[in-house]
């Protein structure tokens, strides 16, 4: 159950209006909405950014303020790392190095994420829409706040970083008079600030608890930040540094961690449950909004799977709380990084599209829309969700590694006709390489160059501008913002010019031809995905993909692969066309009488003599049969068929082990 408020909690007044009516706590202390003297001041220091560096940047919004630098530069390396990217909004609507919110920005939704198939991923269930249209906008508008405190207008905010630091210093100094301390030099005194200013760049929040927990993390984060020290070059080419204070303290304050989440202690986690209802008390068929289950017993844990929500946080965990509708685990929000548990690791969550994928994984949604104009990924967030992965990649024996810790866009679809429903988040722009370097297992080469025929993709995120187009609307021709992504282009030959690999299942209306769009990934490979070469030819390397070769530009001067050593599915001796599957179905001679027995589907990719795929581990059949509200009904079928994880695409497949033999490269 949530613990006491604390004083920071008391003077936001804990309601979901608290943080969007912030402002009003203070505007007393401001010179009506004009700039006061601090704001002309900082803003005459950075009218010419040219000459003046960021670092510069900082100290002079800092010293107008009256906020320590130390305090400015590490919130805004939480927020953004820094970066400015090119003035392009966050995925949850944040502009700029401190990422102020534009809350108009249109986020409304029916459901979660980007995909039209059952997350269940079981057939014959399919999932209501939401019982209510949520909010359609995000409740924080600090960006507008920004701009009334400072004069600064809204386009110079989200465009100029010089602009957006100073309106982040200004919101900083508000807060930490709204919370009635002096604008103290001492980094110490504010960390209540620190708190709000987290909470104000993440909206009104639907529960109190998520409110406090997760500000309070943000601001352990920032102070832990201003111990380590970080330097960096940011995106547009600034060097910048924040030295250390080893000797800095947050001041001390409740864990108030509730009893009934499954995190690391360093989070702290709000409980925030999903219903498990009949909903038709003449038909137990009828329930929501996800299986109670006894996992690991029942089956053991073996994925993490990665979302974004496509919707805000709080829209997110109103749809989780929806008794018609559906849950995963965990949410985490965007700009402070505080996360919300919906189900215990026991139960199933309907997330994943796949009901195996679904049986055996925890599913971590992250607050985001994609194809909103939505580039990046906030640090806070990054952090947060990388504690809690380790966390519970540790406690069920999970491998930290691309093969079990999988984007929902590598989740396979069931049947061929599932897979053009299948969902692509968290999408290109999620940076993996960082994200697996904050869990401590960066990415990179195991094998030295000559010495193995498999390579792990390893682009340089922030410089691998991929064109996509599409983050207006999926689907369209506009151009999306040049912005570095985790993904590379698959070709049919060696160049920029040919067309792009195929993918069948995919796009069965027009022969299996890919596309740009950022929401198609059938023709993309990510970072940390590994493939076995096919050929190379000047600054090109193939790849064995959907049982095609696949080309991308992989030149020795700046090299988007690494040698890795692993093992590789190829076909077994006598074996022509080795079938791959959307889960390893049992043999229908393992199904008791009560359970009906699931029809073993390929897909259609299939793999023939001379190819081969990286094996992610091995799968023994099984099948749990859930689809009652009775948990004394539910039973797990295991069959005698064992199978290996391949990765055939972008998403993994599924192969007999009959089939196969596995090859050391």
């Amino acid at each position: 159950m949530p613990k006491s408020p604390t004083r920071l909690t008391v003077a936001l007044v804990a309601s979901t209006a608290a943080v969007a009516s912030l402002t009003a706590v203070y505007v007393s202390q401001r010179q009506g909405d004009r700039p006061v003297p601090a704001a002309r001041a900082a803003l005459a220091a950075t009218a010419s950014t040219h000459d003046v560096s960021r670092q510069q940047n900082y100290a002079r919004a800092a010293k107008a303020y009256h906020v320590p630098e130390s305090v400015l530069l590490a919130v805004s390396y939480l927020e953004s790392g820094w970066n400015t990217n090119a003035g392009h909004p966050s995925v949850s609507a944040g502009y700029g190095p401190m990422h102020l919110v534009d809350g108009t920005l249109t986020r409304a939704v029916r459901g979660i994420e980007n995909g039209t198939g059952d997350p269940r991923g079981q057939g014959g269930r399919p999932i209501a829409a939401p019982a209510a249209d949520p909010a359609k906008h995000y409740a924080s508008q600090t960006l507008q706040q920004a701009a009334r405190r400072t004069g600064i207008s809204v386009t110079r905010l989200r465009t100029d970083p010089a602009a957006n630091i100073v309106g982040g210093a200004a919101l900083l100094a508000a807060y930490q008079r709204a919370l009635h301390h002096p604008l103290s030099q001492n980094p110490a005194a504010w960390h209540d600030a620190i708190a709000a200013y987290g909470a104000a760049s993440s909206g009104a929040s639907t529960t109190a608890s998520s409110l406090r927990t997760g500000d309070q993390w943000f601001a352990d984060q920032v102070f832990s930040v201003m111990r380590s020290g970080a330097s960096r070059t940011t995106d547009d080419g600034q060097g910048m540094r924040l030295a250390a204070q080893p000797t800095l303290r947050a001041p001390a304050h409740a864990n108030r961690q509730s009893s009934e989440v499954d995190c690391p202690a360093s989070l702290d986690c709000s409980w925030v449950p999903a219903p498990y209802v009949q909903l038709d008390p003449n038909d137990s068929t009828k329930y929501g909004n996800h299986d109670i289950s006894d996992r690991p017993r029942t089956t053991r844990i073996k994925y993490i799977v990665i979302h974004d929500t496509e919707a805000t946080y709080d829209q997110s965990l109103q749809l989780a709380q929806d008794k018609t509708y559906l849950a995963w685990n965990y949410t985490i929000r965007s700009a402070d990084g505080a996360v919300a548990q919906h189900l215990r690791a026991k139960d199933i969550g309907w997330h994943a599209g796949n009901w195996y994928v679904n049986t055996t994984s925890i599913g971590v949604e992250h607050e985001g829309v994609l194809a909103q104009g939505g580039t990046w990924y906030t640090e806070a967030m990054y952090r947060s969700s990388a504690q809690l992965v380790r966390h519970l990649a540790a406690e069920y024996g999970i491998p930290l590694d691309r093969a079990h810790i999988l984007g929902h866009d590598m989740v396979p679809g069931q049947t061929t006709s599932a897979v053009a429903q299948m969902h692509v988040d968290p999408g290109p722009y999620w940076d993996w390489a960082h994200y697996f370097a904050l869990m401590g297992k960066p990415l990179k080469g195991t094998a030295k160059a000559g010495s193995s025929g498999l390579v792990m993709i390893r682009p340089e995120y922030a410089t691998n501008n991929v064109p996509y187009t599409g983050c207006d609307k999926s689907g369209s021709s506009t151009p999306c913002p040049q912005h570095g992504s985790s993904a590379v282009v698959l070709r049919m030959a060696p160049s920029e010019s040919a067309p792009l690999v195929k993918d069948v299942a995919m796009h069965p209306a027009n022969g299996g031809t890919a596309t740009m769009d950022v929401a198609d990934m059938g023709a993309h490979a990510a970072t940390g995905q590994r493939y076995l070469v096919a050929g190379r030819q000047g600054d090109w390397t193939a790849i064995w993909y959907l049982g095609q070769r696949a080309w991308f530009h992989d030149p020795a001067s700046a090299p988007v692969s690494v040698p890795v050593h692993g093992l590789v599915a190829v076909p077994r001796k006598g074996v022509t066309s080795v079938p791959v599957y959307g889960w390893p179905f049992p043999e229908a001679s393992a199904y008791p009488k009560n359970v009906p027995v699931q029809q073993i589907s390929a897909l259609p990719y299939q793999f023939t003599t001379g190819q081969g795929y990286p094996v992610g581990g091995g799968n023994r059949s099984q099948y749990y049969y859930a689809k009652t509200f009775n948990l004394n009904e539910h039973v797990m079928v295991r069959g005698k068929t064992a199978y290996y994880q391949i990765q055939i695409g972008h998403r993994v497949g599924y192969v007999k082990t009959s089939d196969v033999s596995l090859r050391a490269k």
